[in-house]
């Protein structure tokens, strides 16, 4: 693998988690303006729409393998997609956002207890000291680099909801290092249609349970956003950084996302930036580069 082929997995990577920054901004600003299985869905929906314009060729042409694996992608898409953006969306009526930064950072780890389990890939010692770093790194921006706040932390209903969906997305990480030879498009078309279809039951259950409330304009505009950005960008760049480096490696970038999501939160929600954001950014940077290190030397 050439140095041009790990920069441009990097340059995938690094815009997929700010995409996905983006997206704990876009959950806020969504409180009141659209629910969370309605956002689920269009965001879904939309994506599906915008694949049926631009990939048909890549659908066509990959669907005879797409074919064979279909009960397998199916479920990679109903896990990594539906189950983890409703767990996610719903965790955040239940638990504070300190838990739900800190929870998040479990994701890597889940991912590479996935690879040793079910891939037999040992983790190196230097690729531990690299989540750890980053995991440490999480911790200072979710606990506003007031480290005294973490004992009072108490696992609630949201908590639960948070960790569950972090096991689902490192469960679908995992899951595309055995994808099927076939275009990242034409991989997430099938996907992002069994997103789809899994949410509706989703959006069915809350409308019986809280009767069904119209989208403003806003979260119209919101459910625009997400579909573009965190869901058909964020998702196929991260398909493609996978099938390059693969998902252990790509996993640890996940902790970017909570650095990106509160320099955006400076950005457009005008808090202040404090020196943890930068202390926090620097920590995650060194816990990437010791866990690229490591897997160089193996």
């Amino acid at each position: 693998m050439t140095k041009h082929t790990h920069l441009w997995a990097y340059a995938l990577l690094v815009i997929t988690t700010w995409c996905w920054g983006l997206n704990a901004i876009i959950s806020r600003l969504a409180v009141g303006e659209i629910s969370p299985m309605q956002l689920v869905t269009l965001r879904w929906f939309g994506v599906v729409l915008l694949l049926l314009l631009i990939a048909r060729r890549h659908i066509l042409h990959d669907w005879p393998i797409l074919c064979r694996h279909l009960p397998y992608l199916c479920l990679m898409g109903a896990c990594g997609f539906s189950a983890f953006n409703a767990l996610f969306y719903i965790a955040g009526h239940h638990t504070s956002a300190l838990n739900i930064g800190v929870l998040q950072g479990s994701i890597p780890i889940f991912v590479l207890l996935g690879n040793l389990i079910f891939l037999r890939q040992p983790i190196r010692p230097i690729q531990g000291i690299g989540v750890v770093l980053t995991l440490v790194g999480v911790v200072t921006v979710a606990s506003h680099g007031n480290f005294a706040q973490l004992g009072e932390l108490r696992i609630n209903r949201g908590d639960g909801f948070v960790l569950i969906g972090c096991v689902f997305y490192a469960s679908y990480s995992v899951g595309l290092s055995r994808r099927p030879d076939v275009s990242a498009l034409g991989l997430f078309a099938v996907m992002a249609v069994a997103a789809w279809l899994a949410s509706l039951p989703l959006v069915t259950i809350e409308t019986l349970q809280q009767g069904w409330i119209a989208p403003s304009t806003t979260g119209w505009v919101l459910a625009a956003l997400v579909t573009l950005f965190p869901s058909f960008v964020a998702q196929v760049f991260f398909i493609q950084g996978v099938s390059l480096i693969g998902s252990g490696r790509a996993g640890v970038f996940v902790n970017l996302v909570p650095v990106f999501a509160a320099i955006m939160a400076v950005l457009f929600l005008k808090e202040p930036f404090e020196v943890y954001h930068g202390a926090a950014l620097l920590l995650v940077l060194a816990g990437i580069g010791l866990s690229e290190l490591g897997k160089s030397r193996a």
